[in-house]
C-alpha cells in the first residue's frame, strides 16, 4: 500500500481493525473492465486469522461480475463506517468522523461445495450474528466470491 499521508489516523491495532470489520456491512469491490473500473457494493462475511484478512461474498450463478474476475482476478476493496459530521464555525472548519479499510488483493470463484457452505456461514454470521445451516442443494444455486487481502490498510478520524 502507499504511504499513508495522514499517520496519526491509521489503524495499527487489530481491535480497531476488527471495529471496522465488524462494523461495515458492506464492502464496495473494483474490478477491471474493457471500458475501465467496474466498482460493486456488496455484504460481505469475513475471517481475519493471523495477518490473513478474507471476504466471502455471494453472486448469481452468471453476471458481469464473475464474468470480470474470470478475465482478471485482481480486485479493489473498500469499506467505511462511524461517519459523523463534525461541525465547524466556517465551511472549512467541517470534517467528517469515519473508520475505514482499503486494500487489494484477488478473487476468485469457490467451486467446492464444502468451502461454499463454509464461506457462506460465515458471510451470514457476519451480516446477522446468527447461524445459518446450508447444503450442498442451496449452496449450488449460488455463486460464491472469495477475496485474498494481498494489501490493505486502515484509517480513521474521531
Amino acid at each position: 500500500m502507499p504511504r499513508m499521508k495522514r499517520r496519526d489516523r491509521e489503524i495499527e491495532t487489530r481491535e480497531e481493525m476488527l471495529h471496522v470489520l465488524d462494523t461495515c456491512k458492506v464492502i464496495r469491490i473494483a474490478m477491471y473492465d474493457e471500458d475501465g473500473i467496474y466498482l460493486l457494493p456488496m455484504n460481505f462475511g469475513y475471517t481475519y486469522e493471523g495477518k490473513e484478512l478474507i471476504f466471502y461474498l455471494h453472486a448469481a450463478l452468471e453476471g458481469k461480475k464473475l464474468d470480470l474476475l474470470q478475465k482478471n482476478q485482481k480486485v479493489g476493496f473498500e469499506l467505511d463506517c462511524d461517519h459523523e459530521l463534525i461541525e465547524g464555525r466556517v465551511a472549512c472548519q467541517y470534517g467528517f468522523r469515519y473508520a475505514s479499510i482499503v486494500g487489494q488483493g484477488k478473487a476468485e470463484i469457490i467451486d467446492d461445495p464444502a468451502e461454499k457452505i463454509k464461506a457462506l456461514s460465515i458471510l451470514m454470521k457476519c451480516q446477522t450474528g446468527k447461524d445459518f445451516e446450508f447444503n450442498e442443494r442451496l449452496v449450488s444455486i449460488v455463486s460464491v466470491i472469495k477475496i485474498t487481502a494481498e494489501e490493505f490498510s486502515g484509517k480513521r478520524r474521531e
